[in-house]
Protein backbone atom coordinates (compact mmCIF):
# COMPACT_ATOMS: atom_id res chain seq x y z
CA UNK A 1 0.00 0.00 0.00
CA UNK A 2 0.78 3.37 -1.15
CA UNK A 3 3.08 5.53 2.18
CA UNK A 4 -0.10 7.94 3.69
CA UNK A 5 0.53 9.46 7.09
CA UNK A 6 -1.84 12.08 9.13
CA UNK A 7 0.27 14.59 11.03
CA UNK A 8 -1.26 15.57 14.16
CA UNK A 9 -0.19 19.91 14.35
CA UNK A 10 -1.63 20.28 17.99
CA UNK A 11 -3.54 18.17 20.59
CA UNK A 12 -7.36 18.70 20.98
CA UNK A 13 -9.65 18.10 23.82
CA UNK A 14 -11.92 17.40 20.94
CA UNK A 15 -15.34 15.08 21.87
CA UNK A 16 -16.95 12.66 19.48
CA UNK A 17 -16.76 15.61 16.59
CA UNK A 18 -18.45 15.14 12.98
CA UNK A 19 -15.95 15.31 10.22
CA UNK A 20 -17.25 16.98 7.05
CA UNK A 21 -15.38 16.03 4.18
CA UNK A 22 -14.39 18.75 1.11
CA UNK A 23 -12.35 17.19 -0.95
CA UNK A 24 -12.59 19.28 -4.70
CA UNK A 25 -15.21 17.70 -6.89
CA UNK A 26 -17.82 18.20 -9.36
CA UNK A 27 -19.04 22.39 -8.90
CA UNK A 28 -16.38 22.34 -6.05
CA UNK A 29 -19.55 22.17 -3.96
CA UNK A 30 -17.67 20.55 -1.16
CA UNK A 31 -15.14 22.85 -1.12
CA UNK A 32 -16.81 25.71 -1.32
CA UNK A 33 -18.94 24.07 1.30
CA UNK A 34 -16.03 22.99 3.92
CA UNK A 35 -13.97 26.39 3.39
CA UNK A 36 -17.71 28.45 4.22
CA UNK A 37 -17.95 26.17 7.34
CA UNK A 38 -14.49 26.64 8.79
CA UNK A 39 -14.77 30.34 7.88
CA UNK A 40 -17.67 30.67 9.89
CA UNK A 41 -16.89 28.52 12.82
CA UNK A 42 -13.29 30.09 12.73
CA UNK A 43 -12.02 26.30 13.23
CA UNK A 44 -8.60 25.91 13.13
CA UNK A 45 -5.53 24.18 11.97
CA UNK A 46 -5.68 20.26 13.52
CA UNK A 47 -3.23 18.28 11.09
CA UNK A 48 -2.21 17.50 7.38
CA UNK A 49 -2.20 14.10 5.36
CA UNK A 50 0.54 13.12 2.93
CA UNK A 51 0.42 10.75 0.42
CA UNK A 52 2.98 10.08 -1.96
CA UNK A 53 0.91 9.87 -4.60
CA UNK A 54 -0.36 13.25 -4.36
CA UNK A 55 1.44 15.54 -6.71
CA UNK A 56 4.31 17.80 -4.35
CA UNK A 57 2.39 21.01 -4.56
CA UNK A 58 2.86 23.57 -2.44
CA UNK A 59 -0.46 25.48 -0.88
CA UNK A 60 -1.09 29.07 0.56
CA UNK A 61 -2.98 31.60 1.88
CA UNK A 62 -2.26 35.23 2.05
CA UNK A 63 1.32 34.50 1.96
CA UNK A 64 1.70 31.43 4.45
CA UNK A 65 2.49 27.80 3.74
CA UNK A 66 -0.21 25.35 4.46
CA UNK A 67 -0.85 21.67 3.82
CA UNK A 68 -2.32 20.70 0.43
CA UNK A 69 -4.85 18.34 2.47
CA UNK A 70 -5.94 19.59 5.68
CA UNK A 71 -8.01 18.96 8.42
CA UNK A 72 -9.37 21.83 10.69
CA UNK A 73 -11.40 21.74 13.88
CA UNK A 74 -13.47 23.37 16.58
CA UNK A 75 -16.46 23.88 18.41
CA UNK A 76 -19.46 26.12 16.93
CA UNK A 77 -20.75 28.51 19.63
CA UNK A 78 -23.24 26.80 21.61
CA UNK A 79 -22.71 23.60 19.95
CA UNK A 80 -23.02 20.49 22.03
CA UNK A 81 -20.24 18.31 19.80
CA UNK A 82 -17.18 19.34 17.91
CA UNK A 83 -16.35 19.21 14.01
CA UNK A 84 -13.49 18.37 12.07
CA UNK A 85 -13.58 19.71 8.26
CA UNK A 86 -11.48 17.54 5.71
CA UNK A 87 -10.29 20.25 2.75
CA UNK A 88 -7.88 19.97 0.14
CA UNK A 89 -6.40 22.36 -2.92
CA UNK A 90 -6.14 19.31 -5.26
CA UNK A 91 -7.92 17.14 -7.28
CA UNK A 92 -6.78 13.43 -6.13
CA UNK A 93 -5.15 10.60 -8.90
CA UNK A 94 -7.50 7.98 -8.75
CA UNK A 95 -3.96 5.46 -7.26
CA UNK A 96 -4.54 7.80 -4.15
CA UNK A 97 -7.98 6.85 -3.35
CA UNK A 98 -7.46 3.57 -1.81
CA UNK A 99 -4.53 4.37 0.45
CA UNK A 100 -5.67 7.81 1.11
CA UNK A 101 -9.26 6.76 2.74
CA UNK A 102 -7.73 3.88 4.52
CA UNK A 103 -5.44 6.38 5.78
CA UNK A 104 -7.99 8.72 6.79
CA UNK A 105 -10.26 6.05 8.73
CA UNK A 106 -6.86 4.67 10.43
CA UNK A 107 -5.98 7.87 11.84
CA UNK A 108 -9.14 9.90 12.60
CA UNK A 109 -11.74 6.72 13.08
CA UNK A 110 -10.91 6.99 16.91
CA UNK A 111 -11.10 10.21 17.20
CA UNK A 112 -15.19 10.66 15.29
CA UNK A 113 -18.54 10.05 15.73
CA UNK A 114 -19.48 10.30 12.77
CA UNK A 115 -19.02 11.39 9.10
CA UNK A 116 -20.76 13.46 7.03
CA UNK A 117 -19.66 13.55 3.04
CA UNK A 118 -20.55 15.36 -0.05
CA UNK A 119 -20.58 14.84 -3.93
CA UNK A 120 -22.00 16.01 -6.45
CA UNK A 121 -23.04 15.13 -10.25
CA UNK A 122 -24.26 17.37 -13.13
CA UNK A 123 -27.52 18.91 -13.12
CA UNK A 124 -28.91 17.71 -16.41
CA UNK A 125 -32.08 20.56 -16.26
CA UNK A 126 -32.70 24.03 -14.01
CA UNK A 127 -35.38 22.08 -11.97
CA UNK A 128 -32.99 19.21 -11.25
CA UNK A 129 -30.18 21.92 -10.14
CA UNK A 130 -29.69 21.73 -6.00
CA UNK A 131 -32.19 18.52 -5.84
CA UNK A 132 -30.25 16.93 -2.63
CA UNK A 133 -30.59 13.05 -1.94
CA UNK A 134 -28.73 11.00 1.07
CA UNK A 135 -27.07 7.40 1.07
CA UNK A 136 -26.55 5.84 4.34
CA UNK A 137 -23.89 3.19 6.07
CA UNK A 138 -26.32 2.00 8.85
CA UNK A 139 -29.78 2.34 9.47
CA UNK A 140 -28.84 4.88 12.62
CA UNK A 141 -27.90 7.06 10.04
CA UNK A 142 -30.78 6.58 7.29
CA UNK A 143 -33.26 6.96 10.18
CA UNK A 144 -31.22 10.72 10.91
CA UNK A 145 -31.55 11.64 6.82
CA UNK A 146 -35.05 10.94 7.06
CA UNK A 147 -35.45 13.18 10.08
CA UNK A 148 -33.77 15.86 8.75
CA UNK A 149 -36.18 15.86 5.81
CA UNK A 150 -33.46 14.64 3.39
CA UNK A 151 -35.13 12.06 0.62
CA UNK A 152 -32.93 8.79 0.39
CA UNK A 153 -31.20 7.93 -3.24
CA UNK A 154 -33.92 5.38 -4.77
CA UNK A 155 -32.23 2.14 -6.75
CA UNK A 156 -28.99 1.04 -7.14
CA UNK A 157 -26.06 3.23 -8.04
CA UNK A 158 -22.44 4.01 -7.73
CA UNK A 159 -19.96 6.50 -6.36
CA UNK A 160 -16.84 6.87 -7.25
CA UNK A 161 -13.88 9.22 -6.70
CA UNK A 162 -12.21 9.85 -3.38
CA UNK A 163 -15.38 10.70 -1.83
CA UNK A 164 -16.67 7.28 -2.83
CA UNK A 165 -13.47 5.58 -1.51
CA UNK A 166 -14.01 7.41 1.68
CA UNK A 167 -17.35 6.15 2.31
CA UNK A 168 -16.77 2.72 1.40
CA UNK A 169 -14.15 2.88 4.38
CA UNK A 170 -16.25 4.02 6.70
CA UNK A 171 -18.73 1.53 5.81
CA UNK A 172 -16.48 -1.59 6.33
CA UNK A 173 -14.88 0.06 9.37
CA UNK A 174 -18.35 0.28 10.73
CA UNK A 175 -17.74 4.24 11.01
CA UNK A 176 -21.42 5.56 10.91
CA UNK A 177 -21.68 8.04 7.19
CA UNK A 178 -24.07 10.03 5.29
CA UNK A 179 -23.14 10.82 2.08
CA UNK A 180 -25.31 13.92 0.43
CA UNK A 181 -25.61 13.90 -3.17
CA UNK A 182 -26.39 17.13 -4.91
CA UNK A 183 -27.18 17.87 -8.46
CA UNK A 184 -24.87 21.00 -9.33
CA UNK A 185 -24.07 23.23 -12.64
CA UNK A 186 -21.57 20.81 -14.71
CA UNK A 187 -19.69 23.70 -15.96
CA UNK A 188 -18.22 26.22 -13.44
CA UNK A 189 -18.07 25.86 -9.36
CA UNK A 190 -21.51 26.18 -7.72
CA UNK A 191 -21.54 28.29 -4.84
CA UNK A 192 -25.64 28.27 -4.92
CA UNK A 193 -25.40 24.30 -4.53
CA UNK A 194 -22.83 24.88 -1.64
CA UNK A 195 -25.36 27.28 -0.20
CA UNK A 196 -28.68 24.76 -0.72
CA UNK A 197 -26.52 21.54 0.99
CA UNK A 198 -25.68 23.48 4.26
CA UNK A 199 -29.13 25.17 4.51
CA UNK A 200 -31.08 21.78 3.69
CA UNK A 201 -29.21 19.06 4.28
CA UNK A 202 -26.06 19.84 6.56
CA UNK A 203 -27.77 22.15 9.02
CA UNK A 204 -30.73 19.68 10.19
CA UNK A 205 -28.06 16.87 10.40
CA UNK A 206 -25.89 19.24 13.23
CA UNK A 207 -26.36 21.24 15.98
CA UNK A 208 -25.22 24.55 14.24
CA UNK A 209 -25.41 26.82 11.80
CA UNK A 210 -23.80 28.51 9.12
CA UNK A 211 -24.45 31.95 7.01
CA UNK A 212 -24.68 31.20 3.52
CA UNK A 213 -25.45 34.77 2.23
CA UNK A 214 -22.08 35.05 1.09
CA UNK A 215 -22.75 32.13 -0.92
CA UNK A 216 -25.66 33.70 -2.67
CA UNK A 217 -24.18 36.49 -3.28
CA UNK A 218 -21.11 34.76 -5.36
CA UNK A 219 -23.93 32.74 -6.89
CA UNK A 220 -25.39 35.67 -8.33
CA UNK A 221 -22.44 36.92 -9.46
CA UNK A 222 -21.24 33.88 -11.08
CA UNK A 223 -24.60 33.53 -12.83
CA UNK A 224 -24.20 37.62 -14.56
CA UNK A 225 -20.66 36.92 -15.65
CA UNK A 226 -22.34 33.71 -17.19
CA UNK A 227 -25.22 36.10 -18.98
CA UNK A 228 -22.66 38.68 -19.86
CA UNK A 229 -20.00 35.54 -21.51
CA UNK A 230 -23.08 34.24 -23.43
CA UNK A 231 -23.49 37.81 -24.73
CA UNK A 232 -20.90 38.03 -25.79
CA UNK A 233 -20.46 34.89 -27.58
CA UNK A 234 -23.15 35.83 -29.24
CA UNK A 235 -21.86 38.89 -30.36
CA UNK A 236 -18.72 37.03 -31.37
CA UNK A 237 -21.19 34.76 -33.89
CA UNK A 238 -22.22 38.34 -35.84
CA UNK A 239 -17.97 38.77 -36.16
CA UNK A 240 -17.14 40.57 -32.58
CA UNK A 241 -14.60 39.23 -30.66
CA UNK A 242 -15.45 38.22 -26.88
CA UNK A 243 -13.69 39.72 -23.85
CA UNK A 244 -11.67 37.17 -22.59
CA UNK A 245 -11.15 38.87 -19.20
CA UNK A 246 -14.62 38.66 -18.34
CA UNK A 247 -14.35 34.72 -19.07
CA UNK A 248 -11.14 34.31 -17.28
CA UNK A 249 -12.68 36.18 -14.16
CA UNK A 250 -15.82 33.83 -13.87
CA UNK A 251 -13.46 30.82 -12.58
CA UNK A 252 -10.99 32.82 -10.22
Amino acid sequence: MTACSFDQLVETDAKAPTLIEGLPGHGLVASITVEQIAQQLELEPYGGIRSEEVPPVLSFTDGLVHDTIRVKSGRPPGADHDVLTLHGDILLPEESHRPFSQCVLNDLADRIERGIFLAAAPAKTEEEHGKILGVATDEDIKAELLDAGIDLAEGDGLVGGITGALVDACYHQSVPAALLLVRADPYVPDPEAAQLVIDHALEPLVDFEVDTDELLEQAKQIQARKAQIAEQLQHADEGEKPDSASVAGMFQ
